[in-house]
């Protein structure tokens, strides 16, 4: 693993509050009494493999069409080899077949964390796809030029363009 591409790792777990986070052995482990859960704790372990999966493809540049991380993954490819490499589930390629997949979430308010969510990025829906992971971030691969990353949807930009979100992982 190249230096970059650790150093974009380690800033995006920051950036996800993820650095204090230290995995229990059990899925059962509570918090201490009065202390709210850390993300990951609210987690799935399905979920969770699916977040460690995208975090791992952090910094990996885009490339149109592209569905191999050596090479270059756009968002549907990424979408794609993390549900794959994670869980084994096979989705189609494209942001608008993803977008038929799965159970719809009504409300931004009931996503959860390995739902995929959806953007119009190119003057039509369902263009753009993601990870969402919580507190309003999503994991994807931006745009030729850009490399996958962690980003915030309450930014203007995707508030403006957001069309939808599925969820594919029951219980998630």
């Amino acid at each position: 693993m190249s230096c970059h591409k650790s150093l974009t790792i380690i800033l995006s777990v920051a950036t996800f509050s993820l650095c204090n986070v230290v995995f229990a052995q059990s899925t059962e482990q509570s918090p201490l009494l009065g202390e709210e859960p850390s993300l990951f704790e609210i987690y799935t372990n399905s979920t969770k493999d699916l977040v460690l999966k995208g975090l791992e493809l952090v910094g990996i540049d885009y490339r149109r069409g592209g569905t191999n991380p050596d090479k270059g993954l756009d968002c549907s490819g990424f979408v794609q080899v993390v549900f794959r490499d994670a869980l084994g589930e096979l989705l189609p390629r494209t942001a608008r077949e993803q977008s038929k997949v799965g159970n719809r979430v009504d409300n931004k308010s009931e996503l959860k964390p390995g739902d995929l969510v959806f953007f119009n990025t190119m003057r039509r829906a369902f263009s753009h796809v993601g990870i969402y992971l919580g507190d309003n971030r999503f994991l994807h691969a931006p745009r030729p030029g850009k490399e996958i990353k962690v980003d915030d949807m309450s930014k203007s930009y995707w508030v403006k363009r957001y069309n939808g979100a599925r969820r594919i992982v029951a219980g998630s």
